[in-house]
């Protein structure tokens, strides 16, 4: 074999010895990630230590342990596990500024190193929602933003509304104070209607800190628009002589706080109030008209009508007594009939059901006032029946009763008693200046003359 050939193979056997030697004795370690506040192990192991020590130094090449020796004074740092081959260590409460390069070192010769990179990430802060402080008009345009700050690396914002994802408009990140954490911003526009009062609007940050969990806010949106309204009559049914109520149901947002009342043909309005409600404490048909009702907000006025028409009621069927059964009656008719017309909305009585006649309040009213006249004249007409038996019972004259003359007063039934009543002319006493000077004269002359009697039993 020639001289350089041999030459050549001892050196690749030598060069193989001694990275075999140097591979044993090099230490090695691990990258390390860790959130902020947790806490990070770093583990340094070699196989051949050659009768050295392992030592762990900080980013700032301060030693933390040679062995089983503590070297810097901090509790949150403490030895895990300490052999020939192995030098473990664990910090605590990790922060911000524990991110950087750790060393692990062996003192052979030469003194062989290895590097562990400690990346710390930074928790980003729950994220805030503004522009929604003030309620935004219906068809104008909503400018949000969403900002949350302290995350590391930057973190991701996304919006919701509802269920319903939204894109935003643009996104900024700005380096904090300290250097090390950012501040993210995101901003999202759209244009809102009255469907989206209350409505959710959601802000998610999205970071790998958090673990595949997630740190949201959440804000209700204001949206002020224009009212409407309907009006409703209380009873739905009303009848003639009844208390009427008409309610002006005005919706909205902010909801109206002013109702005019006025019904068409009338100059004067008949109510100004924040009072929605208009009573007719009873009804009677001229009330009969289409009446508006104008609700106003700060964002409008909308006008609701309603048609009254007041009929007269009903008369009741005379009742009449057939062998045969009568056949059930039919549906009532309808006292009065109402509609009303809204500019928002609208009402439309349901259909009456099938149901017997019910008197009303004025009916009742008749009936009350019918038996007390009948009770009046009752009482007039015995007045006079008792009054006219007293005048006839003492009226002036003479009763004949077996041929003897009595007055009047003491006589006594009819059946045993013929009264005869002499007057003026029958016994020619015509300058008698009264009825008792008669009496006395008629007994006086019983005998003689003609007389006229009147029999009365």
């Amino acid at each position: 074999m020639p001289p350089s050939v041999l030459s050549l193979l001892l050196l690749l056997l030598g060069a193989a010895k001694g990275n075999l030697s140097r591979d044993e004795s090099q230490p090695t370690t691990s990258d390390e990630t860790v959130v902020a506040g947790g806490t990070v192990v770093l583990k340094c192991q070699v196989e051949d230590p050659d009768d050295s020590s392992l030592q762990w130094s900080n980013p700032a090449q301060q030693t933390l342990y040679f062995g089983e020796k503590r070297a810097l004074r901090d509790n949150r740092i403490q030895l895990q596990r300490s052999t020939p081959n192995e030098l473990t260590i664990s910090i605590t409460d990790v922060v911000l500024a524990d991110e950087g390069e750790y060393t692990c070192s062996i003192f052979t010769m030469p003194v062989r190193t290895a590097k562990a990179l400690v990346t710390v990430l930074g928790i980003p802060q729950k994220p805030q929602i503004f522009g929604h402080e003030q309620p935004i008009d219906e068809e104008k345009m909503a400018r949000l933003t969403c900002r949350s700050s302290g995350s590391k690396p930057a973190a991701q914002l996304r919006w919701k509304k509802g269920n319903k994802e939204l894109k935003a408009e643009g996104t900024e990140v700005v380096e904090d104070p300290n250097g090390k954490t950012f501040t993210v911003s995101s901003r999202v526009e759209f244009r809102v209607t009255k469907e989206d009062n209350d409505a959710e609007v959601t802000c998610t940050v999205d970071h790998e800190s958090l673990q595949n969990s997630e740190r949201s806010t959440t804000q209700k949106l204001q949206v002020h628009y224009k009212p409407t309204a309907k009006i409703e009559p209380h009873p739905l049914y009303p009848r003639e002589g009844e208390k009427l109520q008409l309610q002006c149901d005005g919706q909205g947002n902010p909801v109206p706080q002013e109702f005019l009342w006025e019904k068409e043909g009338s100059d004067a309005p008949l109510q100004l109030s924040s009072d929605s409600i208009l009573i007719f404490p009873f009804l009677n048909k001229s009330d009969s008209g289409t009446y508006v009702c104008t609700a106003t907000s700060s964002m409008g006025s909308v006008v609701a009508k309603y048609n009254l028409d007041v009929s007269d009621l009903p008369q009741l069927p005379t009742p009449h007594v057939h062998s045969t059964p009568a056949p059930p009656p039919g549906p009532s008719q309808p006292i009065s009939h109402a509609s009303s017309m809204a500019t928002a909305s609208s009402f439309t009585p349901a259909p009456a059901q099938d149901a017997s006649p019910v008197p009303s309040t004025s009916s009742t009213y008749h009936a009350v006032i019918g038996g007390v006249v009948a009770v009046i004249v009752f009482l007039l007409l015995s007045l006079l029946i008792v009054l006219g038996h007293y005048l006839i019972r003492h009226k002036a004259g003479v009763c004949v009763r077996h041929g003897e003359t009595v007055t009047a007063s003491r006589q006594q039934s009819p059946a045993e008693v013929m009264c005869t009543y002499l007057t003026h002319e029958a016994k020619g006493s015509d300058d008698a200046p009264d009825a008792d000077t008669a009496i006395i004269n008629a007994e006086g002359g019983q005998a003689g003359g003609d007389d006229k009697k009147e029999y009365f039993i």
